[in-house]
């Protein structure tokens, strides 16, 4: 059972998969415990998230940052 439902996500939900991955492994590294830290492990799992949520959506990278960074 678990096997079919990994490999589903996998095939479905990978880049979203494995931005949250990157994300917490990431977090880890550079926190140990604390309030403060558990924010900027959550912070970096819904970076982590929105990075593999564009990557599952086709978006190019480049794109997605001179849209975030543009001048208004």
């Amino acid at each position: 059972m678990w096997e079919k439902f990994l490999a589903y996500i996998l095939q479905e939900h990978r880049g979203k998969t494995m931005g949250i991955v990157l994300g917490l492994i990431a977090s880890i590294i550079f926190i140990n415990y604390g309030f403060w830290r558990s924010l900027f492990v959550i912070f970096c799992i819904i970076v982590g998230y929105i990075i593999g949520k564009k990557i599952d959506e086709n978006k190019s990278f480049d794109s997605w940052l001179k849209q975030m960074f543009k001048e208004k």
